[in-house]
């Protein structure tokens, strides 16, 4: 019997699963791949293993970052990229690394740094699910890491100011977005009838820039202006996290979900000779340092 597999995620609202980018990352992935994932949503995030989610634990194992995860349910042979080819592998590490470089930044800035997001959404969603007193400290220091996190790959002062930063960031959100939905165009997903890796991180970052309600919404208000994008996020919730009457996919599996990912390993399972195609460099670059 396969080990048990738990995921530690932040919750979610919205219509979300979850409104945590990389969590959301994983949660997909953990869908298209079939993956038996047992879902915890921990609100109180310092209390998960090492404090940081998406954190997957199994047996004596713990591993935490969207990639390293990923890898790990690749090796236990759910595996989402199977029908790929070399090239298409290579493809979905340049688009990531896209993401990272251009999407992520505005992500954070948008949820963490935005002055009128964080005090009206942000610290107030993130508050109520953090028990006093760690609710006055745990929303300023998240949004302390994510300005840091910024300024890491952005630069800032004094070689510019935090403006320029912010207009820079913008801009490379829109063009990465543009890119996107260039590349995505009439497919249900970016390689055509079957959800990959990268349609978990596209997936990841966009649908809580187009779901969650900000009152500051430029990079939101581009997104919707993308209604390729905009029909990708709302076909993965509705094919793959089914929704219930509160409007949210429940943590669990329901019987229907989980004979067809039952179905999705054990196809998985049998085909080994595509085991060539997992061990190409897309996934070599993926594993652990």
């Amino acid at each position: 019997m396969a080990s048990p597999m738990e995921l530690s995620c932040w919750g979610g609202d919205w219509g979300l699963p979850s409104v945590h980018a990389e969590c959301l990352v994983v949660m997909a992935y953990g869908r298209f791949s079939g993956a038996p994932l047992k879902v915890n949503v921990i609100d109180n995030s310092w209390r998960a293993p090492r404090g940081s989610v998406p954190l997957l634990v199994s047996d004596d194992i713990v591993i935490s970052q969207p990639a390293k995860i990923l890898n790990f349910l690749r090796k236990q042979k759910y595996n989402a990229d199977y029908e790929l080819s070399a090239k298409e592998g290579a493809d979905t590490l340049a688009y990531i690394a896209l993401l990272e470089e251009k999407l992520h930044p505005a992500l954070l800035h948008t949820f963490w740094v935005e002055t009128d997001n964080y005090y009206t959404v942000t610290k107030p969603w993130f508050g109520s699910r953090i028990p006093f007193p760690l609710s006055w400290y745990l929303p300023g220091k998240m949004s302390r890491e994510a300005l840091n996190r910024i300024l890491v790959t952005k630069g800032g002062p004094p070689f510019c100011s935090l403006a320029e930063i912010e207009a820079q960031i913008y801009r490379d959100a829109k063009e990465c977005l543009n890119l996107l939905s260039s590349r995505l165009g009439t497919l249900p997903f970016f390689f055509g009838n079957t959800p990959t890796t990268l349609d978990a991180f596209v997936f990841g970052f966009l649908a809580p820039l187009y779901k969650v309600q900000f009152p500051k919404v430029q990079l939101q208000d581009h997104l919707k202006q993308l209604p390729n994008l905009c029909r990708f996020c709302d076909d993965i919730l509705s094919c793959y996290f089914r929704l219930n009457l509160t409007g949210i996919s429940p943590a669990g599996q329901d019987p229907i979900d989980a004979n067809l990912q039952k179905l999705i390993q054990l196809v998985n399972k049998e085909s080994n000779l595509i085991e060539k195609v997992f061990f190409h460099p897309f996934c070599d670059l993926l594993v652990d340092d």
